[in-house]
């Protein structure tokens, strides 16, 4: 695929001679980043529809404006007035601002979204640097704003940190931890390390290209060019990704402030990074104990804590981020959530500990015979059949035999297994007793009446109930808002 990349790039630096407008492949990793982030489906919940409520330039809905060559160059001198970069415009330039303005624009407007998420706080970091403010476009090129995204050769985050140089610039990166992912961070470790570029190239041109290709290649380029010092200068002599690098920056400058012009509005986001708050966590917690306490979404819970692997934040001191009103009802709440998580991961320890022991199963694949079909067959999930296998990228082969471990109850619940059916046999009472009870039972309902500091969690655990139950059951929906002295049923 690299080789396929190369090539199509060669082929287009040979017709750029010719013909004035260079094409952006998709073997670019750029629009390959850009892709990655319009299957990110969780965006489709938390951002709202464009809304050109200040089409100012009146156009048709599913209007997309075409513009002549001297209106990009015209519309680039303007930015390139106030900026310390050298913001010229040629074919490669235009290639990228087409490739955002025209055909990837839905994409456009997811980033014109995150921007609003991310860009203050780029800003401030920068701004706390004495660094050129432009430079938050950087990660739209690196990352396309996405704090997951991994490319190929394993760099990860906004900023697109390699592991080597994360751990030079302190980003700490263990199991269930990955700083990289961080936006701020990784925003803090990304400016400390262009700062440093800064000092050896004195040229902010020179430092993304350094960003991208690394200090030594630049230098190289440099005395390959018989001592130029500028990007444009050496650019001939420097690896293909980086001479499109700089030229997608600019394309990135010009899309983030010329939208409107091409009939593009951002997909407004429902939290801002200024409605966002966090709290530091003291025992540990899983996004799914967390979704349950806080009635929200472990995508959401995963959306704004990118830097949990494993979506669980370990003790020690971590973070969690989340909207100023979800992580209220936490802080009023928290030293109730712990006392509850613990009285629940000790009953599930003792049920496991007394009636569950593990048994180990051999399977030889038959032919037709995938991972998902092995995992159905025996109950168990095709990541756990991964990880207990190995099972690399081409799954699994016939004859190949694997190993899976299923909980088998032990002879101590056997026995009380035939107590409880014994005992239950024994106290049977006549069908028409029986009758009667249920009906009496059910024309009384038991009821629980709201008090202060009560969730629908804390009521569901102590009726032995599911949330969801507890919520279909009184007519409720997800969202609902408890009132102190309301009236509950908590069983039929």
């Amino acid at each position: 695929m690299r080789s396929r990349f190369f090539y199509v790039l060669i082929l287009a630096l040979a017709w750029s001679k010719a013909v004035p407008q260079q094409v952006v492949t998709t073997d670019d990793p750029i629009a390959a980043m850009l892709d990655s982030l319009a299957t990110k489906k969780i965006l489709d919940k938390l951002y709202a529809k464009p809304s050109p409520q200040k089409n100012k330039f009146h156009y048709a809905p599913d209007s997309i404006p075409v513009c002549d060559e001297y209106v990009y160059e015209s519309r680039l001198a303007k930015l390139d007035a106030v900026s310390p970069f050298d913001l010229q415009y040629n074919a490669t330039v235009k290639g990228y601002i087409e490739l955002y303005t025209m055909r990837r624009r839905s994409t456009l407007s997811r980033l014109l979204g995150l921007s609003q998420l991310y860009y203050p706080m780029f800003e401030e970091v920068l701004d706390k640097y004495n660094m050129p403010l432009e430079l938050k476009h950087l990660a739209v090129i690196e990352s396309a704003l996405n704090p997951t995204a991994r490319s190929r050769a394993g760099a990860t985050g906004l900023w697109q940190f390699m592991y080597p140089t994360a751990k030079m610039y302190n980003l700490n990166i263990n199991s269930y931890i990955d700083e990289r992912s961080d936006p701020y961070k990784a925003t803090v470790a990304a400016a400390e390390y262009m700062q440093f570029l800064y000092s050896m190239f004195k040229d902010w041109q020179m430092v993304l290209a350094a960003y991208n290709a690394g200090p030594g290649t630049i230098n190289r380029a440099i005395r390959r060019s018989g001592g130029k010092q500028t990007y444009w200068e050496i650019r001939p002599y420097l690896p293909l990704e980086t001479q499109g690098y700089v030229p997608a920056f600019i394309g990135a400058n010009y899309a983030m402030s010329y939208y409107a012009e091409h009939n593009v509005y951002p997909a407004v986001p429902q939290k801002t990074y200024f409605e966002l708050d966090t709290v530091v966590i003291k025992e540990p917690l899983t996004f799914q104990q967390l979704a349950q306490v806080l009635d929200i979404s472990v995508d959401e819970i995963q959306y704004f804590n990118p830097i949990y692997k494993k979506q669980i934040i370990p003790s020690g001191g971590n973070i969690l981020t989340l909207p100023k009103t979800t992580l209220g009802k936490f802080v009023s709440n928290e030293e109730e959530i712990y006392a509850m998580l613990r009285k629940q991961a000790q009953e599930q320890n003792l049920i496991t500990q007394t009636n569950v022991k593990e048994v180990q199963i051999s399977h030889v694949v038959r032919k037709g015979e995938t991972l998902k079909s092995v995992a159905k067959k025996y109950g168990v999930t095709v990541t756990d059949l991964k990880t207990w296998n190995l099972v690399g990228k081409k799954g699994l082969r016939p004859g190949r035999r694997v190993v899976i471990y299923k909980p088998e109850k032990t002879e101590l619940a056997e026995a009380k297994k035939t107590d409880t059916k014994e005992n239950a046999k024994a106290t049977e009472e006549p069908k028409e007793n029986k009758q009667l009870a249920d009906n009496n039972a059910s024309s009384k309902p038991k009821v629980h009446t709201v008090r202060k500091g009560d969730t629908f969690y804390k009521i569901a655990l102590n009726n032995n109930m599911d949330v969801n139950d507890l919520l279909k059951l009184n007519g409720l929906k997800k969202g609902a808002h408890l009132q102190i002295g309301q009236k509950l049923k908590v069983s039929k």
